[in-house]
């Protein structure tokens, strides 16, 4: 897992490294330092519990083109290496780097060499407890192929192999003690939602936050998974497509948003791109944060997954929503 790269203007004394899929471990400059060892927002000088992560795991194979190719076409690359990814590597390595407390990840690899990559890649990110990562012995490693644009846009692909197909047996007994104990649940949609329904529901039971991710799978998300989220967090093409509304203006996300508390949930952490992020919450007015000004956007791949981590290590410090919005505001260039 490498970093999303996006440079800021210097703003502190620390730089700091988040490392996300579909980059080169180069540090942002960033005015936060993760892990401070003086007392956070814990009065009892003791760490927050932990944060899990239920999700996804790629190898990823990073190319970066001058443009896509079109229908037939075959355009050359400038460069290509193969990284560690998935929406819930990506979570739990920002989570590992970031958090007070722990950081747990809950997925599946194949047996293989994909396999063996992800968990060095995880080992060495920092912070990332990987003893829930069982081995999927049927199924290949999930990977994607992660097409990067001059601009820092990127389009993917995903396989998802042992993420989809390595959950047989559900999601064991260990795993689903473990959500009860966390401080917050964080998933995605790289895996079946049948798995993401049965970690939510442990974490329901058990007074645990549930914040979910929008991205992953093209494709509806069950009413009986919204229903077990707390916080919902798409991009705005995510909230149109699980809305069917347009959200080319503030104020059609804002009528989005509505739908989706219709749906269920309470909360809507919209990422808004160059616009920053809002958080609409069922009753109240939204919360809005103006993105942080980076003087060069150099690659956006694993930034959502950054924007979401980073909220909810705020949040189970125990900080307000704003501050929380802050905080992933300058963590994830959204």
């Amino acid at each position: 897992m490498a970093q999303a790269r996006v440079r800021l203007a210097p703003a502190g004394p620390t730089p700091a490294t988040a490392f996300l899929s579909g980059t080169t471990a180069r540090p942002a400059h960033l005015s936060f330092t993760p892990k401070p060892t003086s007392t956070s927002l814990s009065a009892a000088n003791a760490p927050p519990p932990p944060i899990v992560v239920v999700g996804s795991a790629n190898a990823d194979i990073y190319v970066e083109v001058d443009r896509l190719p079109l229908v037939g076409e075959t355009v050359a690359a400038r460069a290509g290496r193969s990284l560690a990814g998935g929406k819930g590597a990506n979570q739990a390595a920002c989570g590992g780097r970031l958090a007070l407390g722990s950081t747990y990840l809950v997925a599946r690899v194949g047996d293989d060499a994909n396999g063996r990559l992800l968990e060095g890649a995880l080992a060495d990110a920092g912070g990332v407890r990987i003893d829930r990562v069982a081995r999927a012995p049927d199924a290949p490693s999930g990977h994607a192929v992660v097409m990067l644009m001059p601009d820092g846009q990127n389009s993917i692909i995903i396989v998802g192999g042992a993420n989809m197909e390595g959950w047989a047996a559900g999601v064991e007994s260990e795993d689903l003690e473990l959500i009860r104990q966390a401080g917050v649940l964080l998933l995605q949609r790289e895996i079946p939602d049948w798995v993401n329904v049965q970690a939510a529901q442990a974490a329901k039971s058990a007074g645990v936050p549930v914040i979910m991710d929008a991205g992953g799978m093209d494709a509806p998300v069950p009413g009986d998974l919204l229903r077990l989220v707390d916080i919902f967090s798409p991009n705005e093409t995510e909230l149109a497509r699980l809305t069917g509304m347009p959200t080319e203006t503030f104020e059609q996300i804002s009528q989005a948003a509505g739908a989706c508390h219709k749906m269920g949930v309470k909360e809507v952490l919209v990422k808004l791109g160059s616009q920053g992020s809002a958080l609409f919450v069922e009753g109240e007015e939204p919360i809005r944060q103006p993105i942080i000004p980076a003087t060069e956007v150099i690659d956006t791949t694993g930034a959502g997954d950054t924007f979401t981590s980073a909220f909810a290590v705020a949040l189970v410090e125990g900080k307000p929503k704003e501050e929380c919005m802050k905080f992933a505001g300058l963590l994830g260039y959204a």
